[in-house]
């Protein structure tokens, strides 16, 4: 039988962990205000893979520098120590699920909706079943 192939999704971090989330990852650069350890519990932090202070502060959740915040975004994911993290995380979603945790309010427009999309695209798609041609 065929290993199930396991999903990347996206969560805040205020929201109550569920058994469905598999991995929890943390993928921002700041803890998230007012939430203990214990209430977000994460099986890991990559604060690596956020985007840089700079780009942070100068998107500040305007959803009017949204494209202009991913392509730079994706950019900053080119780096090679940065390339490793995504590899990291695509190998932990073959295993099971993995849930990236961010705390923008912006369910939308955040740092997460990113990655999840990059990391999509980064994972191997399955072989397309092959047809008997008729003879």
């Amino acid at each position: 039988m065929p290993k199930r192939r396991s999903r990347i999704v996206i969560k805040r971090a205020y929201e109550p962990p569920a058994a469905e989330d598999g991995q929890r990852v943390l993928v921002d650069r700041l803890w998230p205000r007012g939430i203990s350890k214990a209430r977000i519990q994460i099986d890991a932090w990559i604060r690596d893979v956020a985007p840089s202070t700079e780009l942070r502060k100068w998107f500040n959740h305007d959803p009017a520098r949204w494209e202009e915040f991913q392509r730079r975004y994706v950019e900053e994911l080119q780096a090679p120590e940065r390339a490793a993290l995504l590899d990291d995380l695509v190998t932990r979603a073959r295993e099971q699920p993995v849930t990236l945790l961010y705390g923008a309010r912006d369910t939308e427009h955040n740092e997460a909706v990113v990655l999840r999309d990059l990391l999509e695209q980064r994972r191997p798609r399955p072989a397309s079943p092959k047809r008997a041609r008729p003879g």
